[in-house]
């Protein structure tokens, strides 16, 4: 009886060998067929247009456009291929589609014209067209409003990339112009020097002193005093509140 189930048993693990040998036969059989109509897609990304068609023509594979997909890019000159889909490598059948989107280049920014207008305003509409300022000076200009823009490079009109600098020149007005100091204290004076600069003001010592109950940064004390004459060839000195030490 022992020996009939041995040989028994012996018969049932031949049978299942042989099923795993014809279905890992069979399995590889069948994924050599796929593989064989299938290919890896090329890597098109920077080629143009021509170019990728060329080379997915040379492996059995098409290039198809996505026109409405094209895209600013500050890295891939424009008409050239920015992203493909799909991806480099990828297994693809024979005569299949490969997508792919050109770039159309850095995105250049129509330069506003800033003369004759205050500083502020023109820093808004450099800002509206994604552009910054770049170096500001001040120039003693007849007839320019004091605080405005005088000059500017590159001129109103200019077609730029947005990484390009706006450089100004603002009107300073007459140096021996008398105006009254206005009151500055608990002002803050990051918001205040860049003002009083833009109009031709200059500044002189700005001094820190530890100060509680108010902000760091507020103005605490400035010469000239509040109700003194003022000319912009004199130099504003201040007195600005930090946080005081605390003991440890």
């Amino acid at each position: 009886m022992r020996a009939f189930f041995l040989r028994w048993s012996i018969r049932v693990a031949y049978v299942l060998l042989l099923a795993l040998l014809f279905g890992a036969s069979g399995y590889y059989a069948f994924s050599n067929f796929v593989r064989r109509g299938s290919i890896a897609a090329p890597d098109v990304i920077g080629l143009d247009l021509a170019e990728s068609a060329e080379l997915l023509g040379e492996r059995g594979l098409k290039a198809r456009h996505l026109t409405d997909e094209d895209r600013f890019d500050d890295a891939v000159p424009a008409g050239r291929v920015v992203q493909q889909r799909p991806r480099a490598g990828t297994l693809m059948k024979r005569g299949g589609e490969l997508r792919v989107i050109l770039s159309r280049g850095k995105q250049l920014a129509t330069v506003p014209d800033l003369t004759g207008q205050a500083l502020q305003v023109a820093l808004t509409e450099l800002a509206a067209v994604g552009l910054q300022l770049g170096r500001r000076g001040s120039v003693f200009w007849n007839g320019g409003e004091p605080g405005t823009v005088v000059h500017q490079s590159p001129s109103g009109g200019a077609e730029v990339d947005r990484s390009t600098p706006i450089d100004v020149l603002v009107a300073a007005g007459d140096p021996d112009d008398t105006f009254v100091m206005p009151d500055l204290v608990y002002r803050r004076a990051d918001s205040v020097r860049p003002r009083f600069e833009a109009l031709g003001f200059r500044f002189g010592s700005v001094k820190y002193e530890p100060y509680e109950g108010v902000e760091p940064g507020t103005i605490l004390r400035h010469t000239p005093l509040a109700g003194h004459p003022l000319r912009r060839r004199d130099a504003i000195s201040l007195v600005v509140a930090v946080a005081p030490d605390r003991p440890s």
